[in-house]
């Protein structure tokens, strides 16, 4: 099948040619999909776009009339495909249900010990010669209370690491996890979790329920000095409401992996560029805010599964069969 790969870079080249091994006609642009370049899928019946890609209404009917039948996502999440419209106009979607979640659970461990131990300052101070302690001082994970929006394959993996660390867990999902609840997660609603936790680490898929869900009010619940983690969506945030709990220093440490407007920023070179996103620029400022470009995902077992899936899905939908890939099976 002919598939034009969108928003590609050299590494997405490299395991998608590895996992596709000649079976489909792959062709990769580094141009992002977007109503204003949907042109560019003239003459593919398959795209593969990723996160950034914009896949609104105005775009999936370009792409209909250019004779686009499937998305083959590389992407667990799909919030950026108005799925709707692409089943109005025939267009199937798959995605990538699982891949590693050991490399988000990892990287949000990461982003935690950094803030908690100041392992960024402490890089930069000693590459300077300098070798106070003065502001370096962190505390103990052991014996403290980490709550957990989302448990599913990347929260449980994430509850495995901080169970060993000795920390006290709790959960908020639609439903309990059984394997959550034998590692003993404890589950409560989101306000005690929120109320209760020094630590909150967000994983859950952005929909329409959960945009926003951390705002002004909830972020008022959190402990003073709490740390706010999020490797997911960036608009489960409101940032704005982020910026003034730092500003006000209720909250003491926020790593973020992602951004509620990231789409114009993130997997682009802005070296030469202004940046124009005050909100963003604002976040930068803080000395307890990590903000990285969505790459918790970023691992080479993770890059594996992820084109080994979606050539699985191409061969699926070439062969007419049933997956528990598919968003919308439109034919």
């Amino acid at each position: 099948m002919r598939c034009l790969v969108t928003s590609a870079r050299p590494y997405d080249e490299q395991f998608l040619r590895a996992a596709n091994q000649g079976r489909h006609d792959l062709v990769f642009v580094e141009t992002t999909l977007s109503a204003e370049t949907a042109f560019v899928a003239q003459g593919f019946p398959a795209i593969c776009p990723f996160v950034n890609d914009t896949l609104d209404a105005r775009t999936l009917e370009t792409l209909a009339r250019l004779g686009t039948r499937l998305l083959v996502l590389r992407s667990t999440g799909f919030n950026h495909v108005d799925v709707p419209t692409a089943e109005k106009h025939g267009i199937a979607v798959m995605r990538v249900r699982d891949y590693s979640p050991y490399s988000v659970a990892e990287f949000t461990i990461g982003m935690m010990l950094t803030l908690n131990r100041h392992l960024h300052k402490a890089y930069n101070r000693v590459r300077d010669g300098n070798f106070l302690l003065d502001g370096l001082l962190g505390f103990d994970m052991h014996g403290k209370t980490v709550g957990i929006i989302g448990t599913g394959s990347i929260g449980t993996a994430l509850a495995r690491i901080l169970k060993g660390m000795g920390c006290h867990l709790l959960g908020y999902d639609i439903a309990p996890n059984p394997v959550c609840l034998e590692l003993g997660v404890v589950y409560v609603s989101l306000e005690a979790l929120l109320r209760k936790s020094q630590i909150t680490s967000l994983h859950i898929p952005l929909v329409p329920e959960t945009r926003h869900l951390i705002n002004a009010e909830r972020i008022a619940l959190m402990p003073e000095g709490a740390m706010l983690i999020n490797t997911s969506r960036g608009p489960l945030i409101d940032t704005k409401a982020l910026i003034a709990a730092l500003k006000s220093r209720h909250l003491g440490a926020v790593g973020l992996d992602v951004y509620e407007e990231e789409a114009e920023l993130y997997f682009r070179d802005h070296c030469d560029d202004i940046i124009c996103d005050d909100t963003f620029e604002r976040l930068l400022t803080f000395p307890n805010v990590i903000v990285t470009g969505h790459q918790a995902f970023f691992t080479r077992e993770a890059l594996s599964t992820i084109a080994e899936t979606t050539i699985q899905n191409l061969d699926t939908y070439s062969q007419g069969k049933d997956s528990p890939n598919y968003v919308r099976a439109a034919r």
